[in-house]
């Protein structure tokens, strides 16, 4: 078994026709299934690519069923972010019901999985419960998270119980000229000792050897391969191709297991919240073509909540701006970093604050109420929250945070209309939503525009109310003084001329050392011109001009 050369822009049809061709990579499927008793793992997308490839491997195994060889297990994995655009959601998720059930018909080692990211690492309870502030270029925190750790997850465990595995993927070199020398990179590295028989390593998991059946495929071979060939778990290939058809560009979501992968953003059916993209053309196209996917326009909505995106230059000004008046100047642990480029020197933002994640609770819940209302009946049970999303951030925010005023059941019960289905935790006598209001007042009395004097004292009552049954209290006082440094600052402008300063001194130091290179000692000196130039003037750089993101 060989792998075929790739010719960009020619059908791997042309050779030897459309038939011929299919009945090769079968009986090739079928070959490397049975020379060993490696499991396979196949990854599912919904999209054509993954579907034209799982139908290959399903049929191939049915005609193995047949011959009696058909005995080692194949897992079809479909990761959902739980922030996929809905339509393509309910595709896939009905698609792997219709499989579970053709394959108990049919008798075959098919085991379809729908992998979901563990609760900590879910789309709204990092950026509404930790406060990350929207995926950036820079800060690319979701791919990780919602997507690579569940499909890895799975495939290591099934690597832990079999020593090895193999990944079947709808990667096709047609994709993009970087996708091919990617793809042949790894077909002909030097630790591919299954390269003979149409396999490639894995750089990011160990002992996975990657099958792509379809990689010389163009995308009209995939369609063609889709409309001519009858889908053998019962699902109708006419229907995907409407579904691409109701929006505008090619592509699909792939199963991504590393950062090469595309994310959902750079193809066809993404996340609905992805900032990652100008805009989510897919589902814009959606609710253009469809009048009856108008229930959609909410999750649009949410999306532009979060995004400082914009081809007019004047808006994405006002966006970003809004963007840094959201967020805390200092990182989440309470420190501050500065940032220098040729315009000057500033603070880096950190994560969202607490009015702003509160915000978008409340934003994300009136959307899950307006698309169960006006959704079609397969959606008037979609939780874009679950209680385990409101229970962790719930957590994070009087845990965590210490934002005692416990502010997720009232927002809920406020947008709702429902009693919060969370647990009932008995009000504090001290740390509650009526004193802490009390508290917030007293302190706006005292120029508190910002709150970081109210978020200091509570802090510190916090702090002392969860050491005040401890026998041993050896950490409150380190505690406190933690607390007091963070919150030490009256307002922004106080906290930069004071980062700017430190490291404007912490510069100079080194400047006068002796063992300091001559090409340090120059970017030294050009950085405390900028910061110089920066605290004299009171001119500090815009977030557009800060090319790195930080929490």
């Amino acid at each position: 078994m060989t792998i075929d050369t790739f010719q960009p822009n020619k059908s791997a049809f042309a050779a030897a026709g459309f038939k011929n061709t299919i009945r090769e990579l079968l009986e090739q499927t079928k070959e490397l299934y049975l020379s060993d008793d490696i499991p396979w793992v196949v990854g599912y997308s919904g999209g054509k690519d993954s579907t034209a490839v799982l139908q290959l491997i399903w049929c191939a195994l049915q005609e193995l069923k047949i011959e009696d060889k058909a005995n080692k297990a194949v897992h079809v994995i479909s990761t959902d972010t739980l922030v996929e655009n809905p339509i393509v959601a309910l595709w896939v998720n009905r698609s792997l019901k219709q499989m579970q059930k053709a394959v108990d018909e049919q008798k075959l080692p098919i085991f379809p999985h729908r992998l979901t990211p563990e609760v900590n690492d879910r789309y709204w309870v990092n950026l509404i419960g930790r406060g990350y502030p929207a995926p950036r270029y820079k800060f690319r925190w979701c791919t990780d998270r919602l997507k690579i750790s569940p499909s890895n997850n799975f495939i290591k465990n099934v690597v832990k119980k079999n020593g090895e595995a193999i990944l079947v993927l709808g990667t096709r070199k047609a994709e993009s000229s970087v996708r091919a020398a990617t793809m042949e990179v790894y077909e002909n590295r030097a630790d591919n000792t299954r390269r003979a028989v149409g396999l490639s390593v894995n750089k990011e998991l160990d002992r996975v050897w990657v099958y792509t059946p379809v990689s010389t495929w163009s995308n009209d071979d995939v369609w063609q391969y889709l409309m001519q060939e009858k889908n053998p778990w019962g699902f109708k290939n006419q229907e995907l191709l409407t579904m691409y058809q109701g929006a505008t560009e090619d592509g699909e979501c792939p199963l991504v297991v590393d950062k090469s992968t595309p994310s959902c953003g750079d193809s066809r059916f993404g996340c609905y919240v992805c900032t990652m993209v100008g805009e989510d053309k897919s589902m814009a196209a959606m609710i253009q073509n469809d009048s009856e996917k108008e229930w959609m326009l909410p999750l649009l909505k949410l999306r532009n909540e979060i995004d400082i995106n914009d081809s007019n230059k004047e808006l994405k000004s006002k966006k970003i701006q809004a963007d840094k008046d959201r967020r805390d100047f200092r990182r989440m642990n309470g420190s501050l970093t500065v940032h220098i480029n040729e315009y000057g020197a500033d603070l880096v933002r950190g994560p969202y604050r607490q009015p702003f994640r509160e915000y978008m609770l409340r934003k994300v819940l009136e959307a899950q109420v307006q698309v169960q209302q006006l959704g079609p009946a397969e959606v008037k049970d979609l939780e874009l929250l679950t209680i385990e999303d409101l229970e962790a951030i719930r957590n994070l925010w009087v845990n965590t945070k210490n934002e005692v005023e416990d502010n997720v059941p009232s927002i809920y019960e406020s947008v709702t209309g429902k009693s919060y289905p969370g647990v009932q935790i008995k009000e504090h006598p001290l740390l509650n939503h009526k004193i802490m209001q009390k508290l917030k007042e007293k302190c706006s009395e005292y120029n508190d525009e910002d709150g970081l004097k109210y978020e200091q004292v509570r802090e510190l009552l916090t702090i002392a109310d969860k050491h005040k049954n401890l026998l041993r209290r050896s950490k409150l006082f380190d505690q406190l003084e933690s607390a007091l440094d963070k919150t030490a600052f009256e307002n922004i402008n106080q906290a930069r001329q004071f980062a700017l300063q430190k490291k404007l001194t912490e510069n100079q130091f080194r400047i006068a050392s002796h063992d300091i290179e001559a090409e340090e000692k120059a970017k030294l000196l050009w950085e405390n011109d900028k910061i110089e130039a920066s605290l004299l003037e009171n001119k500090y750089v815009h977030l557009e001009q800060i090319d790195i993101q930080e929490i």
